[in-house]
């Protein structure tokens, strides 16, 4: 008994010495993460975690740029000790998808007085110190949703639109400057046909946090509030727009026009289904490998190419702006050529018959 005692005091000791070896090997590899990309969540958008973080690792790996991605879920404070933590390890740049602008903007400054580079990734801060913004025109993506439903209500009623057609818009989540520039795009191409009376907005109202959950029970209650009479949704993303349409089947009412974004395969089979008009398709690649291209570019002394400028309430801030695409059931495949999606990940199930 005595000897099995011995033999495994032994034991422990030789896992604690390596133990404490992998952690010392952990830890100086994050001291040597020169990019850290601080992602926001993968509950309100996939994107983040099976496209966001494949791309940019990619291309830190391609330029032997040591990195370190990691995931908020959710949580500005966590966020925040993420970044302290990076900045701690000598972190040169920061490529932060923030949460809110308050606390993005506080990383910011953090990182500024240690001397490390921020850039805005997908979402601007709000009078942040950010040295650079990458992103697509968010802007022309609530233009691209506004006229994607506004081209589905006229092809349901042939060619034109019955005057006071209910419109709700289901926004994203009100801390987040996107959800803003989405929604002024999509206002944009609505407005006019609101102020000649074409159609009627009958509910206004964003999701905290972009919960799926959360919208669900919000287009329900805008559903009760109208007597089930809402006849198209500007719906901010694909999470959303599926809330959408999970409610009214849940009520059996009929498919309506419903805008969405981040062409998600649950988003794309809405589409191919007939319940949802279409979806805005981010070349997520393109953004990934912009940011990425711009943190290398700071971290090895070279100059940054920009091809615009946004302003984040203090300032223009240097950006690089993709474009995004309008994808309807017309053109969804090319999600599939792309290498965006899995046919697949689309094609499965009760979804098979309309591919």
């Amino acid at each position: 008994m005595k000897r099995l005692m011995i033999v495994s005091v032994v034991a422990l000791a030789a896992i604690s010495v390596a133990v404490t070896a992998a952690v010392a090997k952990s830890n100086k590899g994050a001291a040597n993460a020169d990019a850290c990309v601080l992602l926001p969540d993968s509950k309100s958008s996939v994107r983040w975690e099976t496209q966001d973080r494949r791309y940019l690792a990619q291309n830190f790996k391609r330029a032997g740029v040591s990195y370190s991605i990691v995931n908020a879920e959710g949580d500005a404070q966590r966020q925040k000790s993420q970044a302290d933590t990076c900045l701690a390890n000598g972190a040169k740049v920061l490529l932060l998808v923030n949460l809110d602008s308050g606390s993005g903007a506080a990383i910011e400054a953090a990182a500024k007085a240690k001397g490390a580079k921020s850039i805005d990734y997908d979402r601007l801060t709000l009078n942040g110190s950010s040295s650079y913004y990458v992103s697509f025109d968010n802007v022309q993506v609530g233009k691209l949703q506004g006229s994607g439903i506004i081209a589905a209500l006229k092809a349901k009623n042939g060619g034109t639109i019955p005057k006071g057609t209910p419109l709700a818009l289901l926004n994203g989540g009100p801390t987040d400057n996107n959800s803003t520039l989405f929604k002024n795009g999509y206002v944009s191409i609505l407005q006019p046909y609101i102020n000649s009376g074409t159609l009627k907005k009958v509910s206004d109202q964003g999701v905290p946090q972009w919960d799926n959950q959360k919208a669900r029970t919000i287009f329900e209650q805008m559903l009760a509030k109208t007597g089930n009479k809402i006849s198209i949704v500007a719906a901010a993303n694909d999470g959303l727009a599926n809330a959408v349409v999970t409610a009214l089947k849940a009520k059996k009412l009929q498919p309506i026009p419903v805008s969405g974004q981040d062409a998600t395969a649950q988003g794309v089979q809405n589409i191919i289904s007939g319940w949802q008009s279409g979806t805005v398709y981010k070349p997520i690649q393109l953004e990934a490998n912009a940011a990425a291209n711009t943190a290398i570019a700071i971290i090895k002394g070279q100059k940054v190419k920009t091809n615009g400028s946004v302003n984040n309430g203090q300032r223009n801030v240097p950006s690089v702006l993709a474009k995004p695409i309008w994808v309807t059931k017309a053109n969804y495949t090319r999600l599939f050529t792309d290498g965006f999606l899995k046919k697949s990940d689309v094609c499965i199930g009760t979804y098979k018959q309309y591919c």
